[in-house]
């Protein structure tokens, strides 16, 4: 993604295609149609421009439309950081993996922190006279995390739709802005479709019926585009029955004709070359690329122009199939504001022109931002309850004399591969201190426990706290570089679910028993002795530039933590059907698991109690209705994510539950409140392929369960629907 250099060739380029362009074009005439504007800019357009669109770049300097590139955006803009091939430092605002993102349960927060996103991108883009440079997100993965062993787990919500669509909607809804004719950046989402496999994805086919394409897999894509407002994704790398997505008619049939997006479908990198050297489907690229422009794919991540010249040439692809392919970018492009004139109405492009105002990364609002994200993404996963009725956490700092503060991500935070370079970083080891300073507590720290240091510190404090968990992008810049076989990342799926400082932790726990664990990963990990032995244990992901500060807000109390698993945690992976085995309904996730997981899906503790009453269950029209009463009967303030799972006898011998509402509520010790949650019954039933919609049969008996997890279940009733 661009460096200092790159933004600086942007800025000449655009300042001098501005200086040459006519101002009086149909196409810059806001008044007109976006169809009417499209028409005209397609018709000043020359084969070489038309050309030029199937790339990534939206401009065209000859028309006085800047150019506009796109960057990763999963938890902050990637400018400068481990996946980059110069390091130039670009400061941007860090928060957690998008996997912590989703263990908040929070899409108000995800809707704010994508907002702060793009508002940095437009100050990139725009803070020196140049215009829109880096305007389309590679953001949100709306991919679904089937499988812990999946390399690129930490680039997803989750394992469950409804969830992951709800997040997804919620990003793109923040990344794209309220303004009704502009967007703020535009939300290209990743990967379509069913990409959860990393060895092999060049070339392996996902298989599935088209129930589980509507219901699981596509469904937080449908409603990204549907209701987030998206026009644009990325196809995937592999194939779904068969059939490279790159090329997939459903891209054209589903997704444009279906859903409605008339934006940007773009190729992942180097998807042209794959299809011949990979998958096999062609035998030259210029057949390649005159396939995948047929397929309403209107970008290549790839070199692909003097194919498109050989395709043209041989007659294997039109002009005007060019036109029909590359006309979603100069959608986007108007979006954007790319297309107005000198006198363009769009809000967004003061944002970085004011030089005496503080850069959106250095503001007190986005420290503020992502320390709430990480306390909010906390998942207190375990917190025993003691012989004399308390529990470790929270930590008493008017008790506590001494932590021991341990292991190798105690104090270092990690950036992962499609990660920026934060402005300034707060370990766990910084924030443990921090909250402490004024109290007169003594902090030890042993990255490791060599020579039996940690065992040592651990033996003479009154608290030790374990920070371990994986390195998420292998520690050197390799592209297939993962040594630790739990390890995972692009490119390398997990051969392992066990944890590699287990062993550590046991003699620390040997020597202290007031032991916190806290998991710093991007994934589930099978930690049996611990989850048996450990009184405390927390997971939090990595990246955040606030993660220290985040934490210790939780481990001392000053904010009470209410994340939620959005995987399950299996205890062996043996519970784990085969990786290429698409079909969830073999035994994936908390629906269709077969093995009591460690932790379920939807799991999270709180250092309150609250108690769920007086259900209520009915159908008015074409929702149904579910009420209750929550009560926070603790002593402390705190949050709690409800969460109502549905399952229906339709006949279709698959009663598996599914999330199908939540909510992250907050209470106040002694609170109470009514809980009411409508859903439509369109989104309740099984897709039915004959009648090409979500159908509930007349009598359909729904079992409604509600609670604290998939597993904690504290209210459950039955309706005819």
């Amino acid at each position: 993604m661009p460096s200092k250099k790159l933004l600086a060739a942007i800025t000449a380029v655009m300042i001098a295609g501005s200086a040459t362009a006519a101002a009086d074009h149909p196409f810059q005439d806001t008044t007109l149609t976006d169809a009417k504007r499209i028409d005209n800019l397609m018709s000043l357009l020359t084969l070489d421009e038309k050309i030029s669109l199937l790339s990534t770049d939206l401009g065209v300097p000859r028309l006085g439309i800047p150019h506009c590139h796109q960057v990763e955006g999963l938890h902050g803009l990637s400018l400068s950081g481990p996946g980059k091939e110069k390091d130039d430092f670009i400061p941007t605002t860090i928060f957690p993996q998008a996997y912590g993102l989703g263990e908040t349960w929070d899409p108000d927060l995800i809707r704010r922190i994508a907002s702060h996103v793009a508002d940095e991108a437009r100050y990139y883009s725009q803070k020196d006279s140049a215009a829109h440079g880096i305007l389309v997100m590679r953001a949100p993965n709306a991919d679904l995390a089937r499988d812990p062993r999946w390399g690129r787990t930490e680039e997803s919500f989750g394992e469950d739709p409804y969830l992951t669509a709800r997040l997804t909607v919620a990003k793109i809804k923040g990344l794209q802005g309220d303004d009704p004719r502009y967007w703020k950046t535009a939300a290209l989402m990743k990967h379509f479709l069913a990409n959860s496999n990393e060895f092999g994805r060049d070339s392996t086919s996902s298989d599935f019926d088209s129930r589980l394409f509507r219901e699981y897999y596509a469904y937080p894509f449908y409603k990204g585009i549907t209701e987030g407002g998206s026009r644009a994704f990325m196809a995937a790398y592999n194939s779904w029955n068969g059939i490279p997505m790159a090329i997939h008619p459903c891209l054209d049939s589903i997704t444009r004709r279906e859903w409605g997006n008339d934006g940007i479908i773009c190729t992942d990198g180097g998807a042209l070359g794959l299809l011949i050297t990979s998958h096999k489907s062609f035998p030259t690229r210029a057949e390649g690329a005159a396939a995948v422009v047929k397929a309403t794919t209107g970008q290549f991540l790839d070199r692909y122009a003097d194919e498109i010249r050989e395709a043209l040439a041989k007659g294997l692809v039109t002009e005007a199939e060019i036109e029909r392919a590359i006309r979603g970018n100069l959608l986007v492009a108007l979006r954007l504001g790319l297309l107005d004139g000198p006198e363009s109405a769009c809000p967004y492009l003061s944002i970085g022109r004011d030089s005496t105002a503080t850069p959106p990364y250095l503001t007190n609002a986005a420290s503020a931002l992502s320390r709430e994200a990480v306390a909010k993404s906390v998942v207190l996963m375990k917190n025993a309850e003691r012989p004399d009725g308390t529990t470790l956490l929270p930590l008493d700092r008017d008790k506590v004399r001494k932590i021991a503060v341990i292991g190798p991500y105690a104090d270092k935070i990690v950036q992962d591969w499609y990660s920026g370079k934060p402005p300034y970083e707060v370990t766990i080891l910084d924030g443990i201190r921090s909250a402490v300073k004024d109290n007169g507590v003594e902090v030890l720290y042993a990255p490791d426990s060599r020579m039996d240091r940690a065992v040592e510190l651990a033996r003479e404090a009154d608290v030790a706290v374990i920070c371990t968990g994986n390195h998420p992008f292998g520690t050197r810049r390799d592209w297939f570089f993962c040594p630790v076989p739990s390890d995972g990342r692009e490119a390398v799926d997990r051969l392992s679910l066990q944890l590699p400082d287990e062993d550590m932790v046991r003699q620390i726990y040997a020597a202290n028993p007031n032991t916190v664990l806290v998991l710093v990963s991007s994934f589930p990990y099978a930690i049996n002795w611990s989850a048996e032995h450990i009184p405390s244990i927390l997971h939090v992901t990595h990246c955040a530039q606030e993660q220290g500060n985040g934490v210790a807000d939780v481990l001392f109390g000053d904010y009470n933590p209410a994340g939620r698993t959005t995987q399950t945690w299996v205890s062996d992976i043996m519970d784990l059907p085969p990786m290429l085995d698409y079909d969830i309904t073999a035994g994936r996730t908390y629906m269709y698991a077969k093995a009591e997981p460690l932790f379920p899906f939807g799991h999270g503790l709180s250092y309150t109690t609250f108690d769920y009453s007086d259900l209520s269950i009915g159908r008015d029209g074409d929702n149904l209705n579910v009420a209750f009463t929550l009560t926070n009967i603790g002593e402390r303030d705190g949050e709690e994510v409800v969460q109502l799972y549905l399952s229906l006898d339709d006949r279709t011998a698959d009663t598996a539950p599914r999330l199908k509402e939540f909510s992250r509520l907050p209470l106040k010790a002694g609170e109470d409140v009514r809980v009411s949650f409508a859903i439509p019954l369109s989104e309740a039933g099984h897709w039915d392929e004959e009648a090409h919609g979500y159908a509930i049969p007349e009598g359909t008996k729904a079992h409604v369960a509600v609670g604290s997890s998939s597993k904690d279940i504290r209210l459950a009733g039955d309706v005819k629907l």
